[in-house]
């Protein structure tokens, strides 16, 4: 009798685990936890580097870029592309720019854009961009979720009209957007 009670209720919990909804793993944003973007040099770059850090904000993301070994007072297009994969030579395995709602390329300010344009970072005398704003459309969880996709730094400026990704050459830096470390 016994031994066909445990059979039951086996056989009810594996039957209920059939209809159950299926479990989502979702790390929920715990506000001041920084992410950040370990950037890194595609082929033939060595010598650049960078870190571009995230926070998720009331009302934005706040983003601080700072990034060593660029041409002096030069300017560079970047955005958040679509895949967290930088194993490309040449990051082309980062995709294209994040896009989920399909809209066409823009600027920052632009009324429409993809939600990985960023729009452009310059660099000082010295080779460094140190650049900090704030962005209404990129966030860590929900459609515009950022956690995981890849970061990149472009060759040249962003113009911000061109179609499909605004004309910004080829791929200099690249990191994937993952949890900080905390101190």
């Amino acid at each position: 009798m016994l031994k066909r009670t445990f059979i039951g209720l086996a056989l009810v919990a594996s039957l209920s685990a059939c209809n159950s909804e299926p479990h989502h793993h979702i790390t929920p944003v715990v506000p001041g936890t920084t992410y950040s973007a370990h950037l890194m040099p595609t082929a033939g770059n060595e010598g650049l580097q960078g870190t571009i850090h995230f926070e998720q904000k009331p009302q934005h993301v706040s983003i601080r870029v700072h990034v060593e070994g660029l041409p002096a007072n030069s300017t560079h297009g970047f955005h958040v592309h679509e895949f967290g994969d930088c194993s490309a030579p040449d990051a082309t395995s980062a995709g294209s720019h994040f896009n989920p709602q399909e809209t066409a390329h823009g600027g920052p300010d632009s009324s429409e854009r993809h939600v990985g344009d960023l729009g452009n970072i310059e660099s000082n005398a010295q080779g460094v961009a140190v650049v900090e704003l704030a962005d209404t459309a990129l966030a860590m969880e929900g459609a515009h979720n950022i956690l995981g996709r890849a970061v990149v730094i472009h060759s040249q400026h962003d113009d911000l009209t061109s179609q499909p990704v605004g004309n910004a050459g080829s791929r200099l830096l690249c990191g994937v957007i993952g949890v900080a470390k905390t101190r």
